[in-house]
């Protein structure tokens, strides 16, 4: 059993809007299950109904049963390793490549490959379901994540994924031509209100940072860097789209016709710079952009 304890924001709001809100991967049919099962509690320990209404700094408690664990199997699957030692690996994940087990996607994951090719050298802070991994990336984005191979490197880099000292860096093409050449979004994401499966910049959500800067300008297209300063789910997709420059190729948060060409949203985690969890020395790693986003590069230079 998982507890948390979370604090009210906005006044008047229904708890379990909060909580749907507020607990990644919650739906609110699911907040209403927990509040019916007395999962959730107010600071003074009363057990709290679905239709309760919260004021700003009030303190929830919410036990949050623990993930039924998936028969998880070691499989022979290629992985590009980009940086591997005693501590942590380092790897360039492919577009199409989900991270972890799921319900629709029981296989075939990173983990997956991850157990067959570490063995039992994994952290198990996450479980079975995600033994190893610190921080993901979308099924349809590429590039490096990396992974601790044992709790103590797990919980050193979790802290610095906490404090922004593990640095990541995206490269991106969005739509439109950006009116400035560098530029920050800092507004809050949180689950769209009527798409659970969306994530929104949202008042009262959790606090958002990307910084972006131009690389390569192309007519009606524009090629850019992103660094995450914090680390919400979907958080690059759904800041540009913010700014009316959605993601190429992202058919969430941008047009709902796929390019032509891309699998998915052109998007890719080029670069990480972290605190080696036992030495402490500076470590920074980089992959090449694939092959993908380069012959897309190619393209839109001749229009």
């Amino acid at each position: 059993m998982t507890r948390l304890t979370l604090n009210a924001e906005v006044p008047n709001e229904r708890v379990d809007q909060f909580l749907a809100r507020s607990v990644e991967g919650l739906t609110r049919s699911g907040a209403q299950k927990l509040l019916e099962a007395g999962s959730v509690r107010s600071a003074s320990g009363a057990i709290l109904k679905k239709n309760a209404r919260l004021n700003p700094g009030e303190t929830l408690t919410v036990e949050l049963p623990d993930p039924e664990p998936l028969d998880v199997v070691p499989q022979n699957i290629p992985l590009d390793i980009v940086y591997e030692d005693r501590d942590v690996v380092v790897v360039n994940k492919p577009v199409g490549m989900v991270v972890h087990p799921a319900p629709g996607h029981p296989d075939g994951t990173l983990v997956n490959a991850l157990l067959y090719h570490c063995g039992k050298s994994l952290s198990g802070i996450n479980g079975v379901i995600r033994p190893g991994i610190v921080h993901r990336i979308d099924r349809d984005t590429s590039g490096l994540i990396i992974v601790a191979k044992n709790d103590a490197a797990h919980l050193a880099l979790a802290e610095q994924l906490q404090d922004h000292s593990l640095a990541r860096t995206y490269e991106a093409i969005v739509v439109g031509g950006l009116r400035e050449d560098a530029g920050t979004v800092d507004a809050p994401i949180a689950r769209h209100h009527t798409d659970r499966k969306k994530m929104a910049v949202v008042p009262g959500g959790k606090r958002a940072v990307t910084h972006w800067s131009v690389v390569e300008r192309y007519a009606g297209y524009t090629w850019v860097e992103c660094r995450l300063e914090t680390g919400r789910t979907h958080q690059i997709r759904v800041h540009m789209a913010h700014l009316n420059h959605p993601i190429l190729g992202d058919t969430v948060y941008g047009s709902k016709k796929p390019y032509p060409g891309l699998a998915g949203q052109c998007l890719h985690a080029k670069k990480l710079r972290f605190l080696h969890p036992s030495t402490g020395e500076p470590m920074e790693v980089e992959c090449p952009l694939p092959e993908y986003f380069t012959t897309l590069i190619h393209k839109l230079k001749k229009l």
